[in-house]
C-alpha cells in the first residue's frame, strides 16, 4: 500500500460518475461539456501522478471491496497502463474539443448540427471508462467487461444520426465485436476450468502446471479474440467498412483508440501468462501479412478517411511484430509505437474532417486545390502525415527505427523478413498519403473545383478557430512526442523489462510468498 494506490480506481469511477452526471444534465449543452472537460482533466492528472508512482514504487494495486486478491476484482496500475491511460485521455480530450468546435454537443440525423443529441457526452465518458476499465484490470473477466463497456458505447457513437450507412457500418461492427467477445468469453470459461482462476497473477503461476496441449488451446483462442479487437489480419476486414461512415470526432476516437485495446490486451497475455510461447511465429506471420495487405489497401484507395483506415490496419502489424519478437528492445519500441500511433491516426481523422468541412468530401478526386484555399490546412495534414509514414526525424520514424532494431538484434530470417516487410510498409504508406496530398491538396478536381477552392453551396466554407485548434494541439502533441522521445523510450524501455521480468507484477499482486519462484 503507498500513498497512491487510492487513485487507481479514480481513472474508472471518474468517467462513469461523469457520465451519470452529464446525462442528468441532458439538455444543458454547457454543464454538459464542462463536466466532461473536467473530468478528463482529473483523470489525466491522475494518470500522471500513478505514472510517477508506478515507475518510482512500482505497480499500484488495489483490491476491490477488501477481497483478497485471488478472490475478488483487483485493479492494477504499472507503468504500461498509466502510459496507456494518459495517451487516451490526451486524446479523448483534443476529440471532445473538436466536437464542441462544431457548436454541438453531438450529431443529429441530419448531421448539420442544428439538433443536437444528448447522448454524446455520457456515451463518450463511457467509453474512456471502458478503455481505462481494461488497461487497469488484474482478471481476463474485467478486461472483458471492460470490452464490453466499450462495445456499447462505440455502438452508440458509431450510429449517431441514424443515417442508413451508419446504421449498417453499425451492425457489422458490433456483429464483428459480439463475435470476438463470445470466443473472448469462451477463452475465459476454459482458463477458470483448467487452471480454476482467472487472475492474472495467479494464472500467470499456475498455467505452467497445466498440459502443453491445453494451454496452446487457451492461448489460440486468447489471441483469435485478441486479435480480432485489434484488426490482425485475417480478422481485419470489417475495420475500413466500418469507421469512415461515423462522423470526424468519432472516427478519431475509435481509430485512435479502440484497436490499441486489443493491442494491449495482447502485451498484457503474452509477457505475463505466454512468455516465449511458441506461437510467437504464428504472430510473427500475422504482423507481416497485417502490414502487406493492409498498405495494398491503402494505397489504391480515393477516399482519405478510407485511405487512413487501411493504413491503420497496416501500421496494427508493426505493434504486432514488436510483440511477437517478446524481447525487451521489440517491447518497448512497441509501446512506444502505440502511443505514438493513437496520437497521429486520431489527429488524420480530425484533419480529415476538416478536409470534408471545407471541401463537402473526402474522395481525392472530387477535391484539389486545398492547399491555396487553405494553407493552414494543408500544413494541419502534412505534418502528421509525414510521422505516420515514418520520414525523420518524427516520431514514427524513432518507432520504426527501434521496431526495425528489435528485429535485426533478434537475427532470425523471419525477422529479417518482417523488417523488410516494415521498410516497404513504409515506403508505401509515404507513397499512399503522397498520392493523396497531391490529388487533394495540389491537384485539379474532376469536377474543376480548383484555383478558387472547393464550394459548398455555392460558397467557400472558412474554418473555425473551435475546430482548428484543438486539431493544432494534437498535432502538437505528436511533435512532442518526437521532442521527449529519449525519456519516453526510457520509460518504455523500463516497463518492457518489468513486462519480461514480471516479478514486479506478481509480488504486487500477489505477495512475494505466491510470487516466487517466477
Amino acid at each position: 500500500m503507498t500513498a497512491f494506490t487510492w487513485l487507481v480506481p479514480m481513472v474508472v469511477v471518474l468517467p462513469l460518475v461523469g457520465a451519470g452526471v452529464t446525462l442528468a444534465a441532458a439538455g444543458r449543452t454547457q454543464v454538459q461539456r464542462a463536466v466532461s472537460l473536467t473530468v478528463l482533466t482529473l483523470v489525466l492528472v491522475t494518470a500522471g501522478v500513478l505514472l510517477y508512482a508506478a515507475d518510482r514504487e512500482g505497480p499500484q494495486v488495489v483490491a476491490v471491496g477488501g477481497w483478497a486478491p485471488t478472490e475478488g476484482i483487483v485493479l492494477v496500475v504499472d507503468r504500461l497502463a498509466a502510459l496507456m491511460v494518459i495517451v487516451s485521455v490526451v486524446v479523448t480530450m483534443g476529440v471532445l474539443l473538436y466536437s464542441i468546435g462544431q457548436g454541438r454537443s453531438s450529431f443529429d440525423r441530419e448531421d448539420d448540427g442544428q439538433s443536437p443529441l444528448p447522448v454524446f457526452h455520457p456515451t463518450l465518458l463511457v467509453l474512456i471508462a471502458g478503455v481505462a476499465t481494461t488497461f487497469v484490470s488484474g482478471d481476463l473477466f474485467h478486461i472483458y467487461v471492460g470490452f464490453e463497456m466499450l462495445l456499447a458505447a462505440s455502438f452508440v457513437l458509431l450510429t449517431l444520426g441514424g443515417t442508413a450507412s451508419r446504421v449498417q457500418a453499425g451492425i457489422t461492427y458490433v456483429f464483428v465485436s459480439l463475435l470476438s467477445s463470445l470466443v473472448f468469453l469462451a477463452a475465459i470459461a476454459l482458463v477458470y476450468a483448467a487452471t480454476g482462476t482467472v487472475n492474472l497473477a495467479l494464472l500467470a503461476t499456475r498455467i505452467q502446471e497445466i498440459p502443453h496441449s491445453t494451454t496452446v488451446v487457451l492461448h489460440l483462442l486468447l489471441l483469435v479474440g485478441f486479435c480480432t479487437k485489434a484488426a490482425v489480419f485475417p480478422m481485419s476486414g470489417w475495420l475500413p467498412d466500418s469507421y469512415p461512415t461515423a462522423p470526424a470526432p468519432v472516427t478519431a476516437v475509435f481509430a485512435g483508440l479502440l484497436t490499441k485495446v486489443g493491442i494491449y490486451a495482447l502485451i498484457r497475455t503474452e509477457t505475463l501468462l505466454f512468455p516465449g510461447n511458441s506461437l510467437n511465429t504464428l504472430l510473427l506471420w500475422a504482423a507481416l501479412a497485417t502490414m502487406v495487405v493492409g498498405i495494398l489497401g491503402a494505397v489504391v484507395q480515393d477516399d482519405i478517411k478510407r485511405m487512413l483506415s487501411f493504413t491503420l490496419v497496416s501500421h496494427i502489424g508493426f505493434l504486432v511484430f514488436g510483440i511477437a519478437l517478446g524481447s525487451q528492445a521489440g517491447l518497448s519500441a512497441a509501446i512506444f509505437y502505440t502511443m505514438h500511433h493513437i496520437t497521429i491516426q486520431t489527429t488524420l481523422f480530425l484533419v480529415t474532417g476538416l478536409v470534408e468541412r471545407v471541401g463537402g468530401t473526402t474522395a481525392a478526386s472530387r477535391l484539389g486545390g486545398l492547399a491555396r484555399v487553405s494553407p493552414l490546412l494543408a500544413l494541419l495534414f502534412f505534418v502528421p502525415a509525414l510521422n505516420l509514414a515514418g520520414i525523420p526525424p518524427f516520431s514514427g520514424f524513432l518507432g520504426k527505427v527501434g521496431l526495425i532494431q528489435a528485429g535485426v538484434d533478434e537475427g532470425t530470417w523471419l525477422a529479417y523478413l518482417l523488417v523488410a516487410g516494415s521498410v516497404v510498409t513504409s515506403l508505401l504508406t509515404l507513397y499512399a498519403i503522397a498520392r493523396v496530398w497531391g490529388r487533394a491538396f495540389w491537384g485539379q478536381s474532376e469536377e474543376g473545383l480548383t484555383g478558387a477552392g472547393p464550394l459548398r453551396g455555392g460558397h467557400h466554407v472558412a474554418l473555425s478557430t473551435g475546430l482548428v485548434v484543438p486539431t493544432v494541439a494534437l498535432v502538437a502533441v505528436g511533435l512532442g512526442l518526437t521532442v521527449v522521445a529519449g525519456p519516453l523510450f526510457e520509460v518504455t524501455s523500463r516497463a518492457a523489462l518489468d513486462l519480461l521480468v514480471r516479478t514486479p507484477y506478481l509480488f504486487a499482486v500477489l505477495g512475494p510468498e505466491l510470487g516466487v519462484g517466477l
